[in-house]
């Protein structure tokens, strides 16, 4: 069972329909706590990565409340894996994590297959970042959003909006997918964060927000989707 460290954060998300962007937007914006953006919008990019028998998907899907998952993420516009950080997200509850290892050299050459790119990160990993990745060695798929940022006057509470997503399904592909896209409903997912010890402070600020509070994983709605379940 995973040991929940002092520095984990308290995550609560959101969900909203595409057309309610703007208002929440707003809402943010005018909110008492001052939330400003401390930097600009950046497209998030990422391969999640599972076992033969897609342990961190189940996981995921049944809600245990310790769950783990593996994935590649780069930051641009650029579809193709770029230099990034490997990171393993952990969740116990409503509190994440992250163990994180950086690559400093793009994992993917024109024309490789996925075989090349795994190779190049385990390379570029320290022992316990291969360990994660030769246990979660199935890439399933890709994804790509817009995150927008913000945190409050106080800077204890942040949040991030992402919106726009797309899906690159990679099962039982040898090459990366960059070109069949799946179909995914139009959503903006908006999270709350902060530490452990201000959660009455972050309960405040968040009283009142005109969205739904719900359960959401970007990778359970990657693999409905690409499975056309939407």
């Amino acid at each position: 069972m995973n040991t929940v460290p002092e520095t984990s954060r308290t995550e609560v998300k959101f969900i909203a329909g595409a057309a309610q962007f703007h208002m929440l937007l707003t809402w943010l914006r005018v909110h008492p706590a001052g939330f400003v953006s401390p930097f600009p919008d950046r497209r998030v990019n990422n391969i999640y990565f599972d076992t033969y028998d897609w342990t961190a998907f189940a996981e995921n899907l049944s809600g245990v409340s310790s769950r783990t998952k593996v994935r590649y993420r780069w930051y641009g516009d650029s579809v193709y894996p770029d230099a990034g950080t490997l990171e393993v997200k952990k969740k116990r509850n409503c509190h994440g994590w992250k163990l994180q290892f950086k690559i400093g050299a793009p994992p993917y050459g024109p024309g490789a297959g996925w075989q090349e790119i795994i190779q190049s990160l385990l390379e570029q990993l320290p022992p316990e970042g291969r360990r994660w990745l030769k246990d979660n060695p199935v890439p399933v798929i890709m994804n790509r959003y817009m995150r927008k940022y913000l945190v409050s006057g106080n800077a204890k509470v942040r949040v991030t909006i992402d919106s726009g997503m797309c899906v690159w399904e990679q099962r039982f592909k040898p090459y990366p997918n960059f070109i069949h896209r799946a179909n995914m409903p139009d959503l903006s997912v908006v999270e709350f964060k902060f530490s452990r010890g201000d959660y009455e402070a972050a309960s405040q600020v968040i009283q009142g927000i005109p969205i739904r509070q719900g359960r959401h994983s970007k990778y359970v709605t990657g693999v409905r989707a690409v499975a056309g379940l939407y």
